[in-house]
C-alpha cells in the first residue's frame, strides 16, 4: 500500500508496540492500524501498562488535510482525541481502520488513551469533547464578566447547588427587600 499522508512512502508490515501489527509508512512514520489487529492485541494483553514510561517531549505530527484511506481509497473521517489537543486520528469506516500520524501512539499512550482507541471514534467521546470545550467557554465568558467576584460568585453557586431550598435562596437574593411583606 503506498501512503496516502505524505504521498511519498510505502507501507510496510510493522509493530506499532510489543505484538501490535500495523503498516507503517517508511517516509513520514505514520502507521494504519486495522481495529481487528488492536482488539485482538487488546484481549492478550488486557493488564499492559502503557503509561508507566512516558517517552519525554513528545512530539507528535498532524495532517491537517483530509486523506484517503490506503486500503478502501475512501476518504477518512477525523476524529478528535480529547479536548486538550488539536491531534485528531484518521478512522476509515470503510476498512474499520485507524490511521495515526508518527508520534499519535505515543501521545496516546502519555494520555492514558491507547487502551481505550475504540471509544474515541464514539458519537459519545465527540460530543463529551465539545461539550467540555463549551463548558470552558462560558467559564472564561463569566470570567471576564464578573472579573474580580467571579472566584466568589463561583464559590457561592456551589454552596447554592448544595441547598435543598435553593430557589428560595435565590429568591431572597433577588428580592428588592426580602424583609418587606
Amino acid at each position: 500500500m503506498n501512503c496516502t499522508a505524505c504521498k511519498k512512502g510505502v507501507l510496510s508490515p510493522a509493530y506499532l508496540d510489543v505484538m501490535l501489527p500495523s503498516h507503517a509508512c517508511n517516509e513520514c512514520g505514520g502507521v494504519f492500524l486495522r481495529m481487528i489487529d488492536y482488539f485482538r492485541w487488546q484481549e492478550d494483553n488486557e493488564n499492559i501498562d502503557l503509561v508507566a514510561n512516558p517517552p519525554v517531549g513528545i512530539h507528535a505530527e498532524e495532517t491537517s488535510t483530509a486523506i484517503l484511506c490506503p486500503k478502501t481509497g475512501v476518504l477518512m473521517t477525523k476524529y478528535r482525541i480529547s479536548k486538550d489537543t488539536e491531534h485528531r486520528l484518521d478512522f476509515s469506516a470503510a476498512a474499520n481502520a485507524v490511521w495515526m500520524d508518527k508520534g499519535e501512539w505515543e501521545l496516546l499512550k502519555t494520555a492514558g488513551l491507547a487502551t481505550r482507541l475504540n471509544n474515541l471514534f464514539t458519537s459519545h467521546w465527540q460530543h463529551d469533547i465539545h461539550a467540555q470545550e463549551s463548558s470552558e467557554v462560558m467559564r472564561e465568558l463569566y470570567a471576564r464578566r464578573f472579573g474580580e467576584h467571579y472566584a466568589a460568585l463561583s464559590e457561592f453557586r456551589a454552596v447554592l447547588d448544595a441547598m435543598d431550598d435553593k430557589h428560595e435562596a435565590i429568591a431572597y437574593l433577588m428580592a428588592e427587600d426580602p424583609y418587606k411583606p
